[in-house]
């Protein structure tokens, strides 16, 4: 039976994404209700949920992430806790959502750690699952230079525009064995539907 936490296949799977997220125990009335409103109502088709909890000086806090495939649309859910500040002086949770529209999509970019290839065919150990929409772009320049050893000209610069929207990684050791088979089937589920992309 698969991990409700990790749905892979398509079709309506509302049910299970609710199932999903009541199992991480991670405040699932507030991550439901913000993915509910941006699914809009929409077919799930495939989902992938991530709870991670960090350390911050003597404190735990928790970060959850769910993804969510639908017909027309990536949504992304953040959830994330909160001490109380000079604004809200007691706990809170911020939950963001962001919707973006399949055809926006232009690339899906899948990294696959496999310990001692060598031994045989083995699942990946770890996985990265990077999306780009065009977002959030990070350019790294670098000092141009030509093949002459002896030119001491400028040359400008050099670089590369990558569009770095959303990444995720994930490991069978720190989030268990069906983790990363999850994130690569949401991954696969996500690809096929942006085929072309832009």
């Amino acid at each position: 039976m698969p991990d409700p936490t990790h749905a892979v296949t398509e079709g309506d799977r509302a049910a299970e994404l609710r199932a999903a997220i009541d199992r991480t125990g991670y405040y699932p009335e507030v991550v439901s209700a913000a993915v509910s409103d941006a699914v809009g109502g929409e077919d799930v088709l495939s989902y992938y949920v991530h709870h991670e909890p960090t350390f911050e000086r003597d404190e735990v806090r928790r970060h959850q992430s769910v993804i969510v495939l639908t017909p027309t649309r990536l949504i992304l859910c953040h959830t994330d806790e909160h001490t109380g500040d000079d604004l809200l002086p007691e706990p809170y949770t911020s939950t963001s959502t962001e919707a973006v529209s399949l055809s926006s999509v232009g690339s899906v970019v899948v990294t696959r750690m496999v310990t001692e290839p060598s031994s045989g065919p083995r699942p990946p150990a770890e996985a990265v699952l990077t999306i780009g929409w065009g977002g959030v772009s990070r350019v790294d320049l670098e000092p141009a230079a030509c093949n002459d050893p002896q030119c001491d000209a400028d040359h400008g610069y050099t670089g590369v525009l990558a569009s770095d929207d959303f990444s995720l990684r994930v490991s069978a050791a720190a989030d268990g064995k069906d983790a990363v088979a999850g994130l690569l089937g949401f991954a696969a589920s996500l690809s096929a539907r942006t085929r072309g992309g832009r």
